[in-house]
């Protein structure tokens, strides 16, 4: 293995395990939120929440065979993931399934693009993340199922799939970046 695909493995889970850490606590404040507010949302939210638990976890344990460790940024993400999903949902049931689109929907296409270059690659962490990526599309499809077309919701998405890549971009300090030049690459 190249030590530029060696590095572009690295940060492919750097990414996703901050991601996921960042899903967790955007789920985390829309659940408690929705506990009073949307109480019909609450299985979803646990749901898809017990999903991105398991995702962070098993993106953490496969970081020491490739020799890294998580982006040092996580507070960023606890902060900037915990106030999006208050704030969503706070702004309703609609505003809680355009910020789960417009994640999920972001993450959707980094995780194919890694697919892609992963099945040439690592076999196993190809199908790792191939099976992340089905309950991820299950989040996706489901809110979008569940939306509602309003100005409001399409600038949430708007302002969310923005701000997702700026996390995503700043965290790594440019390293995502590098990583999708490794991908096209490779």
């Amino acid at each position: 293995m190249t030590l530029t695909t060696q590095k572009t493995i690295a940060r492919i889970l750097k990414v996703n395990h901050a991601g996921e850490y960042g899903a967790i606590r955007i789920y985390r404040a829309q659940l408690w939120t929705a506990r009073w507010l949307q109480p019909d949302l609450v299985p979803f939210l646990t749901e898809t929440l017990s999903h991105e638990i398991d995702h962070c976890r098993r993106f953490r344990e496969s970081m020491g065979a490739y020799k890294t460790r998580p982006c040092h940024a996580m507070w960023l993400w606890s902060t900037r993931g915990w106030v999006l999903g208050l704030a969503t949902a706070l702004m309703g049931r609609n505003a809680v399934m355009a910020c789960t689109a417009a994640v999920e929907g972001k993450v959707h296409r980094h995780l194919d693009e890694q697919i892609a270059f992963l099945m040439r690659v690592n076999d196993p962490l190809a199908d790792l993340i191939a099976d992340i990526r089905i309950q991820e599309i299950e989040h996706l499809e489901f809110a979008r199922a569940r939306l509602k077309e309003t100005t409001l919701s399409r600038l949430i998405e708007a302002f969310v799939g923005i701000a997702t890549e700026g996390v995503i971009w700043l965290s790594t300090q440019g390293a995502v970046t590098r990583m999708e030049r490794g991908l096209r690459r490779l």
